[in-house]
């Protein structure tokens, strides 16, 4: 009884490690109207057929604030790069020279600034809402044992640690919104 819950308060520890990493990952896509050549991880390059990642297919990299720089590992695939990024629909316009594609990032606007701070807003909610869905399948577990004749005390201290780790996590993802509300917001 005693492993099965230790298991599962492992798993829930992980569980909301991994929302909070997911919350970063999803996070650094969200332009601030600096170049970062984070924003275009999620783009999948049509790669002899494969859908590859634009970073295992080109060197990308900022050039300046203002500029982000795409160069092909083989130049045959420039097209194929433009068109992944055209259809990634990032709001951005790559110009192909031949040799690399330049993206050059206009500044943001104050309402698509708004817009922007309400999409953060909604990914720190949708972390918190898989933080509190951990706890509650921990604390149903915790409760399930407790019926099965597992120590009410013990199951007490294993419920006050699980939320001390939902409140530490919830407060970590309000920082971590928190800031990068910031950075949308600042010209």
């Amino acid at each position: 009884m005693e492993d099965l819950l230790s298991d599962q308060l492992e798993e829930t520890k992980m569980l909301m490690d991994e929302s909070i990493e997911h919350l970063e990952r999803e996070l650094v896509k969200v332009r601030t109207g600096k170049a970062s050549p984070a924003m275009l991880h999620g783009i999948k390059v049509n790669y002899y057929g494969a859908p590859t990642p634009i970073a295992q297919t080109a060197n990308v990299s900022a050039a300046d604030s203002r500029t982000l720089v795409i160069q092909p590992f083989d130049k045959s695939n420039l097209q194929n790069i433009e068109k992944a990024i055209f259809e990634a629909n990032l709001g951005v316009t790559p110009q192909n020279d031949g040799q690399l594609i330049r993206i050059n990032i206009p500044p943001l606007t104050e309402e698509r600034r708004r817009q922007l701070a309400k999409v953060v807003k909604s990914e720190g909610e949708d972390a918190k809402i898989s933080i509190r869905n951990a706890r509650r399948d921990a604390m149903d577990s915790i409760r399930k044992e407790v019926k099965n004749g597992y120590p009410e005390d013990a199951g007490k201290r294993m419920e006050e640690r699980v939320q001390g780790w939902t409140d530490a996590s919830i407060k970590k993802i309000d920082e971590i919104v928190e800031n990068k509300e910031t950075e949308v917001m600042t010209l």
